[in-house]
C-alpha cells in the first residue's frame, strides 16, 4: 500500500497538468448532468416492512386516484375576542373562502366546517381541510397562490387565519451551517499552518470534492430516486472529511519537507504514509455510512450511498489532486508570514514563486558533502529546523502525552466516569417524529398547531386512521360498524368518525381522535391497545383492520430504528474491527477504539437528550419546544460519527504504530504520535465541529439536533477519547497494545500503514533532480 500510493503521489506530481485537467472535466462532465437532469421523485415516505406503510398502500389500492399521503391543507379559523365563527359576517368569510379554495387547481376537495366536526363546541375555532389530487411536491405554484389569495381574503375581515398541513408547508431558513464551517475551518488551518497558501489548499479541494458529488447527486437523483436530504448530508459530510483529508496529506507534506526533502519526494512520502491512513479513514467513514442499508429503510439507504461516494471523490481528490496542487506550489505551503511581509528564512514573496531547479555545489571538507541550494528554499529550511525541533519537543502535545503517561489510571478513570456522566440522560431517550407542535411559534403551521389544540383537544393534531378490510366479511357494512364502536370504546379514545367506503363498499377508512397529544408517551400506548385488541374484532366480524395516519407512522418508525439499532452496530463495527485488525496488525488498539466510541456516542446521546428532549439549555439554540428525539437520529448519529471516529483513530495511532514499526519504545511511540500529529488531528476536529456546528444555525428543530449532536459526539470522541483516553490505555498495555497471535499475523495481509517499505528513502534524503547518487560519490 505505501509503496503504490509512493509511486501514485509521484506521478500525479510530476503530471500535475494532466491530474487537473481531469478533475476539471469531470466536475464539467458531472455538473452538465446535473443541469440537464429532471428533478427527482419523491420516494422518501416508502417504510416497508411496518403496519402503518402497509395501510398506506391498502388504502391507495382500495381508493384508486385518493393518495393516501397526497398533499393537503388545514386551513384553521379563530374568531377574533371571544366572538363565534358562526356569527354571519365570519360564516359568510368562511363561505367565501371554501368556493374560491375549491374552484383552485388540482384542488379535489374542500370539507366545510359547518357540516361536519369541523367546528369547536365553543365555536370560536374552526377548520377546512383543502385535499389535493396529487402529492406533495407536485402541487404548482399556481395552486399554492390561489389558496394563499383565498386566505388573505378571510384575513382582511378580521378573522385569525392559521395554515397547516404540508399543501403550504413553509421551509424553515436554512441557516448559515455551510459558510460558518468554512470561514471557522479557514481560521483553523491558518492558525496551524501559519500559511495562507497551505491553509487554502485543503479549502479548495474540499469545495471541488463537494461540488462534484452534489452535482454527481442531482445527475443520478432521477434514475435511483434519491431523496433532497441526500445532498444536505453529502455537503456536510464533504466538507469535513474533505478538508481533513487534504490536511493530514498537506501537513506529512509539510513535515518531511522541512527534514530536506525534495518537493517530489516529500509528495511520495507524504502519500506513502499519511495517504494510506486517509485510505483507510475513508473505508471505515464509507462501511459506517454503507451499512445504513442494513436498517430497511430506502431513504436511509440511499442518503448513506449517497454520502458514501462523497468520501469515496475526497478520498480521491486528497490522493491524486492534492500532490498534484502541490506540485504546481511545492513551496508556498511552506511560507510562515512574519509581522513585516517577509517570509521567514527568505525575501517576501520568494517562496510563493512555483518549483525551483536545485543548484548543487559540492565542497570537500574532511570526509563531508556539503549540499546548497536556493536562499529562499533549502536555507530557510535549514535555518527553521533546529527552532522546530525546539518547538516540537515543548509542544502542548508533547506535554500532553507525557502528562497522560506519567497517571494514565487517573486520566483513565475520570475520562470514564465524566463520559458515563454525560451519557446517563440517555437511558431516559424517547424516539418520535416532532411535527408542527416542534417548530418556532413564528410559523403559521405552530399556530395552527396550537389553535386546533386549544379549541378541539391535544389529540387533535395526531388522529389515527383505521383501515378497515371487510371483503371476508359476511356483512361488510355491519363489520365496519362493530370496528368502529370497539375502537370507539377504547380508553383514551376521544371519537371515531363516520366510516368512507370505497366504491366496493367492502373496504372503509374511519378517523380515531386520541385524548393526548401526537408525541405523548399515552398515545404510544394507545396505538399499540388498539393494536393488542384487535384479533378478538377481527374473529367475531371476519374484517381485518389496521392502524396508520402520521401518528401511528411515527411510532412504527421509532420501533423500527429500534430494533435495527444493534444490528446495525453489529454489522458496522464488526466490519471495521476487521480492517482496523489488518492496518493496525494489534488484537487490543481496536478493541480499544470500539469501545471508546460507544463511550463517546453514549455521552452525545445523553446531550441531545439533555437539550432537545428535558430543555435545559434549548432556549440557547432557539428551539422553542421539547419532545422526543427524532426516530432517525441515533441510527443517524452511530453511523457518521463511527466512521468520523475511526478516522482519528488511524490518522493518530497509525503515527505510533509507525514510530514503534521503526524502534521506538511503547511509550515513545505515543509520544511521537502526538508530537506529529496531535496538533493536526485536534485541528481537524475543531474543523468538523465547526461545519457541524453551523447547522444548529438553521431555523429547523430537527436540523439545529442533527448538527448540536454530530458536534458534540465530535467533540467527546476526538478531543476527549482520542486525545485522553487513547493514549492512557496505551500507557497501561506498553508493549501488549500490539500483540498479535502468530497464526493470526500469517492470515492477515500486510498493507504497510506505516510506511516501512519507505524507510530507507525517509532515513535518507534522495539525490536532487539532476544528480545521482553514483554522481555525487564521484565527485
Amino acid at each position: 500500500m505505501a509503496t503504490f500510493l509512493y509511486q501514485l503521489g509521484q506521478r500525479a506530481f510530476r503530471r500535475r497538468r494532466w491530474v487537473a485537467l481531469l478533475w476539471v472535466a469531470v466536475l464539467a462532465v458531472v455538473g452538465i448532468g446535473a443541469l440537464s437532469a429532471a428533478e427527482a421523485p419523491d420516494d422518501s415516505s416508502s417504510m416497508p416492512g411496518i403496519e402503518s406503510q402497509k395501510a398506506f398502500d391498502l388504502i391507495n389500492e382500495q381508493f384508486p386516484g385518493s393518495e393516501a399521503n397526497g398533499a393537503s391543507a388545514r386551513i384553521v379559523f379563530v374568531a377574533p375576542g371571544g366572538q363565534k365563527i358562526t356569527a354571519a359576517g365570519h360564516r359568510s368569510a368562511v363561505d367565501r373562502f371554501l368556493t374560491e379554495a375549491a374552484d383552485g387547481p388540482q384542488v379535489a376537495d374542500v370539507s366545510s366546517p359547518f357540516e361536519g366536526p369541523g367546528l369547536s363546541k365553543d365555536k370560536t375555532t374552526a377548520y377546512a381541510t383543502v385535499t389535493y389530487k396529487t402529492k406533495d411536491d407536485e402541487v404548482t405554484d399556481v395552486s399554492k397562490k390561489e389558496l394563499e389569495g383565498a386566505i388573505e381574503d378571510v384575513r382582511d375581515t378580521g378573522l385569525t387565519v392559521e395554515v397547516g398541513g404540508s399543501a403550504l408547508a413553509t421551509e424553515a431558513p436554512a441557516g448559515m451551517g455551510e459558510i460558518v464551517g468554512v470561514l471557522v475551518a479557514a481560521v483553523v488551518l491558518l492558525i496551524t499552518f501559519g500559511s495562507f497558501a497551505a491553509a487554502g489548499l485543503p479549502l479548495i479541494t474540499a469545495v471541488i470534492g463537494v461540488s462534484i458529488s452534489l452535482a454527481g447527486i442531482t445527475a443520478l437523483a432521477n434514475a435511483f430516486g434519491l431523496p433532497s436530504t441526500s445532498g444536505e448530508l453529502a455537503m456536510m459530510l464533504g466538507l469535513a472529511v474533505g478538508i481533513d483529508y487534504s490536511l493530514f496529506v498537506v501537513s506529512r507534506y509539510r513535515e518531511e519537507r522541512a527534514k530536506g526533502r525534495a518537493p517530489e519526494e516529500a509528495v511520495g512520502l507524504a502519500l506513502g504514509t499519511a495517504g494510506s491512513a486517509v485510505v483507510f479513514a475513508g473505508l471505515t467513514v464509507v462501511i459506517a455510512l454503507a451499512g445504513l442499508s442494513v436498517v430497511g429503510v430506502p431513504m436511509l439507504t440511499k442518503m448513506g450511498l449517497s454520502a458514501a461516494g462523497t468520501v469515496v471523490v475526497g478520498v480521491l481528490i486528497a490522493l491524486t489532486l492534492v500532490p498534484a496542487l502541490l506540485g504546481f506550489w511545492p513551496n508556498a505551503v511552506l511560507a510562515r508570514q512574519s509581522r513585516g511581509g517577509q517570509t521567514r528564512g527568505g525575501r517576501a514573496g520568494k517562496s510563493e514563486r512555483g518549483p525551483r531547479i536545485p543548484r548543487i555545489r559540492i565542497r570537500r571538507r574532511g570526509r563531508q558533502l556539503r549540499r546548497s541550494e536556493e536562499p529562499g528554499e533549502s536555507q530557510a529550511l535549514r535555518k527553521n529546523r533546529e527552532p522546530r525541533k525546539r518547538e516540537e519537543a515543548g509542544s502542548w502535545s508533547v506535554r500532553w502525552a507525557s502528562f497522560v503517561l506519567r497517571r494514565p489510571v487517573a486520566v483513565l478513570l475520570v475520562t470514564v466516569a465524566g463520559l458515563g456522566a454525560l451519557a446517563v440522560p440517555a437511558l431516559d431517550l424517547r424516539l418520535g417524529m416532532p411535527g408542527d407542535e416542534a417548530k418556532p411559534t413564528s410559523t403559521t403551521e405552530r399556530r395552527a398547531y396550537d389553535a386546533l389544540a386549544e379549541g378541539f383537544g391535544p389529540g387533535f393534531n395526531g388522529p389515527l386512521t383505521i383501515v378497515v378490510d371487510a371483503r371476508d366479511a359476511d356483512d361488510p357494512k355491519a363489520a365496519v360498524e362493530t370496528v368502529a364502536e370497539r375502537i370507539g370504546a377504547t380508553k383514551g379514545v376521544v371519537s371515531v368518525s363516520p366510516a368512507q367506503f370505497n366504491e366496493a363498499e367492502d373496504t372503509a377508512v374511519l378517523s380515531a381522535t386520541p385524548s393526548t397529544a401526537p408525541t405523548s408517551e399515552r398515545t404510544k400506548n394507545l396505538v399499540h391497545t388498539i393494536r393488542d385488541e384487535r384479533s378478538a374484532t377481527e374473529t367475531e366480524t371476519g374484517a381485518t383492520f389496521e392502524v396508520t395516519g402520521t401518528t401511528a407512522l411515527n411510532i412504527d418508525i421509532a420501533k423500527k430504528m429500534q430494533d435495527a439499532l444493534i444490528p446495525y452496530l453489529v454489522v458496522v463495527v464488526g466490519l471495521a474491527f476487521l480492517l482496523l485488525l489488518v492496518v493496525f496488525r494489534s488484537v487490543l488498539v481496536p478493541l480499544k477504539a470500539a469501545l471508546g466510541f460507544l463511550l463517546s456516542v453514549l455521552a452525545s446521546f445523553g446531550a441531545v437528550v439533555t437539550v432537545f428532549q428535558n430543555g435545559h439549555g434549548a432556549s440557547l439554540l432557539g428551539v422553542d419546544q421539547t419532545g422526543p428525539i427524532m426516530s432517525l437520529m441515533p441510527i443517524f448519529l452511530v453511523g457518521i460519527v463511527f466512521g468520523l471516529a475511526m478516522d482519528y483513530q488511524v490518522f493518530l495511532v497509525s503515527r505510533m504504530r509507525e514510530a514503534y514499526v521503526h524502534g521506538e519504545g511503547a511509550g515513545q511511540a505515543v509520544v511521537s504520535g502526538f508530537r506529529h500529529s496531535g496538533r493536526i488531528v485536534v485541528a481537524a476536529a475543531l474543523i468538523m465541529m465547526a461545519v457541524f456546528s453551523g447547522f444548529m444555525t438553521a431555523g429547523d428543530s430537527m436540523v439545529k439536533m442533527v448538527g448540536f449532536g454530530l458536534a458534540t459526539a465530535v467533540l467527546f470522541d476526538a478531543i476527549v477519547v482520542r486525545m485522553v483516553l487513547v493514549p492512557a490505555v496505551l500507557a497501561l498495555l506498553g508493549k501488549r497494545a500490539w500483540w498479535l497471535p502468530g497464526w493470526l499475523d500469517r492470515l492477515l495481509p500486510r498493507v504497510d500503514i506505516e510506511g516501512e517499505a519507505l524507510n530507507r528513502r525517509a532515513v535518507e534524503p534522495p539525490a536532487p533532480t539532476g544528480e545521482s547518487h553514483h554522481d555525487m560519490a564521484r565527485v
